[in-house]
């Protein structure tokens, strides 16, 4: 089959000598042109080091006989704008860097690409583009960072800030723990979204077997770029495009892995995000069929005990899908040119799997210290639960595993709140206070971008009495740093006329999560059936619909929130076609 790049040079005459003006010699010009994509920047620890790691992937494809050609769309970090109106924008990052990378190698008529991100915005939005190319692609992921003094990590800050405020730490232990949360490049720590979202290309298949959650700029995650540079001309040769590899097979094998992980549930926006892109089937409910079938394995902060590196050391992904390997589709193709089955078999055959749990003696673990076998899971159901009911007709989402067993029910009254900032005031200064179910709405994909809501979590789950008895609902969304009962994803949102923009402060609130159910079963004093509930809410909704805070003016939010489909939908931009 013709390379797209040598198509290109029959059709403009351009083309020969504006390569040549980039350094490109005359026998670079029939080489395979592969892109190397990636989220470089020194916007974060996150993306600080991947352009060393695309030097190794640019070494890997020149040995392979092809012409690298690299590229860069720098992501923003979630943590550098939390808790102010650039949160906003957190998923308009995503779509940015889809159709930025879809420029870039349509633009330059690349045979392949080679995708290296590692953090919550910049992953998905490399496998979205990759699905929308269909064009021999390889994610390389961008590794984990280590972890400070007493296992301090990125997702303890929170917490002490809170604890800052309350007076329960001094501004000089204060000021000694912030330098040691981000000790070096690499994703934060814990199973965020960003180690989430490494975890989940590995498990599509997009990604090579062994490279999720390795240690930022090891030597073993270098010799692994370069191996990445040398496989994708193999893909080239082969043809095998990355919609062979993002099949529905594949997306069924990575929401199993997702369970078993207890990962993040932003990846319940991102996954069905990719699935859009080939009309793969992601729903709410596929999710809870995978966590109903699916044991929690690995024990990773913030559900579990470990940090995220510790996880790779036990054998990471490929470990816990060797665990699973009866419930997972072993013929799915992956990026080896290989099925899965035929890959693990390969890590086992070679001694990987045995040998990779020897790095946990440095910490004077085992494996089953951090993977746990599939006879005695953390857990006998995933980490997720989907809830429905009168105030989440389409669904809402829930992290289970982060459930305390005594906060698994709830029934209180509602305190209503449109923008976050406000709740976490009124939680600090008691006007919502232990027994309530704090409610924040218009903060959906159609109303404010679908900001997290990861300070509110903080607020709550630093304080004991508040996150044993505290419920937070939203229909925005949460860090993967956040635990306790959160319901988020709430669909549909207020902004499209959802129930919970009709909720009053009083109203009573129930939630059960054995049941799955969320619903309003009271307005102050008087209490009635979910069905009952959901009468009074229309009616509110047809009589006095609410008033969503005012668009803002910022030209990439205004556009994000215009096109962007429902969070159960994957919160992307499309234009629907007359």
């Amino acid at each position: 089959m013709p390379r797209h790049s040598q198509e290109m040079r029959k059709t403009a005459p351009e083309v020969d000598p504006l390569r040549l003006g980039c350094g490109w010699s005359r026998r670079d010009l029939g080489k395979p042109l592969v892109v190397i994509e990636s989220s470089a920047g020194d916007s974060h620890p996150g993306s600080v080091h991947l352009d060393d790691l695309c030097a190794a992937v640019r070494d890997g494809i020149l040995q392979a006989g092809g012409r690298p050609a690299r590229y860069t769309c720098t992501d923003a970090c979630d943590g550098i704008s939390q808790g102010t109106d650039a949160m906003d924008l957190s998923l308009c990052i995503r779509e940015l860097t889809a159709l930025a990378t879809e420029l870039h190698v349509r633009s330059t008529f690349a045979d392949g690409v080679v995708l290296v991100s590692g953090c919550d915005k910049a992953i998905p939005g490399h496998l979205i583009a990759a699905a929308r190319l269909r064009i021999p692609a390889i994610h390389f992921p961008g590794g984990a960072m280590g972890r400070g003094a007493a296992d301090m990590s990125l997702d303890k800050m929170g917490d002490l800030m809170a604890d800052l405020r309350r007076g329960r730490v001094t501004a000089e232990e204060y000021d000694y723990w912030l330098e040691e949360a981000c000790p070096a490049a690499g994703t934060c720590q814990f199973l965020g979204t960003a180690n989430t979202m490494q975890v989940m290309a590995e498990a599509l298949g997009l990604a090579l077997p062994g490279t999720a959650l390795a240690p930022a700029l090891s030597h073993y995650q270098r010799r692994q770029a370069i191996r990445a540079g040398e496989q994708i001309g193999r893909l080239i040769e082969q043809h095998l495009t990355a919609d062979k590899v993002l099949t529905q097979k594949a997306l069924d094998n990575a929401l199993t892995v997702h369970a078993a992980f207890a990962g993040s549930s932003n990846a319940l926006l991102h996954l069905p995000a990719v699935a859009r892109q080939l009309a793969l089937t992601c729903t709410l409910d596929r999710f809870q069929q995978a966590n109903d079938r699916t044991p929690w394995l690995v024990n990773v902060r913030s559900s579990g005990k470990w940090d995220a590196n510790l996880v790779w050391m036990a054998g990471g992904v490929p470990r816990v899908m060797w665990e699973l390997r009866d419930r997972l589709h072993l013929d799915a193709l992956t990026v080896t040119g290989k099925t899965l089955g035929d890959n693990l078999d390969d890590l086992h055959q070679s001694g990987f799997l045995d040998r990779q749990p020897r790095h946990l003696s440095n910490y004077g673990l085992s494996l089953r210290d951090v993977i746990a076998s599939i006879d005695e899971p953390l857990a006998p159901r995933g980490g997720i639960a989907i809830l429905k009911g009168n105030l989440a007709p389409e669904g809402a989402v829930i992290k289970e595993a982060a459930v305390r067993p005594e906060a698994r029910r709830f029934s209180g009254p509602a305190r209503v709140f449109d923008r976050q900032e406000d709740a976490i005031e009124a939680i600090f200064a008691g006007g919502a206070k232990a027994g309530d179910a704090v409610v924040i709405r218009f903060e959906g994909p159609r109303g404010s971008g679908m900001p997290e809501q990861f300070y509110v979590t903080k607020t709550i789950s630093s304080d004991e009495e508040l996150s044993r008895t505290m419920l937070l609902v939203t229909d925005g969304r949460f860090s993967g740093a956040s635990g306790g009962p959160a319901i988020c994803h709430v669909c549909p949102e207020a902004a499209a006329g959802g129930p919970i923009g009709a909720l009053r402060d009083g109203d009573w609130i129930e939630m059960d999560l054995g049941a799955k159910t969320l619903n309003m079963t009271g307005e102050g004093e008087r209490r009635f059936s979910p069905e009952e509930g959901a009468r009074v809410l229309a009616q509110r909704l047809a009589e006095s619909p609410p008033t969503p805070p005012p668009l803002s003016d910022w030209p990439l939010l205004r556009l994000y929130t215009a096109l962007a489909t429902p969070a159960a939908e994957g919160a992307c931009m499309e234009l629907t076609r007359p």
